[in-house]
């Protein structure tokens, strides 16, 4: 029983100074908490932002030699037909990757719920948890 008070001592204290004494802890709490996040969501903006940084550039240079093996192609195919003939069936097979790519990102776009089921729930939970606390 160590940390318990001796039999017939007690706190000294009123409820409403253990009340006071109780909102302030968790006052405190809540701050370290919301600090602590604060902190952290900073570090992973700064990873996330060199991330995103670095997929921009890898997107560009994807895009640069795309457009250079589209060239390819087409000077490939100009073997075989005029290069006009060549250049519209390279746009043609890009036309058709846009439209399947555009379709299925569209369908991924439905499936989306950006209601945040789980996270509603859990607030919810929260919120009833602190109000057993409370009375």
């Amino acid at each position: 029983m160590s940390g318990a008070h001796p039999a017939g001592t007690g706190d000294e204290r009123s409820l409403g100074q253990i009340v006071g004494d109780l909102t302030h802890d968790m006052t405190t709490l809540v701050k370290q908490e919301l600090d602590l996040a604060r902190t952290e969501m900073k570090q992973e903006a700064a990873r996330a932002g060199k991330g995103a940084g670095m997929l921009g550039g890898a997107g560009v240079a994807g895009l640069l030699a795309l457009i250079l093996a589209s060239f390819a192609l087409s000077y490939l195919l100009d073997n075989w037909m005029p290069v006009e003939l060549a250049f519209l069936l390279t746009t043609l097979l890009w036309a058709i990757v846009a439209a399947v790519l555009a379709a299925r990102g569209r369908a991924e776009l439905k499936k989306s719920n950006p209601q945040l089921p789980k996270t509603q729930q859990t607030l919810k939970e929260d919120a009833a948890w602190a109000r057993a606390q409370k009375s």
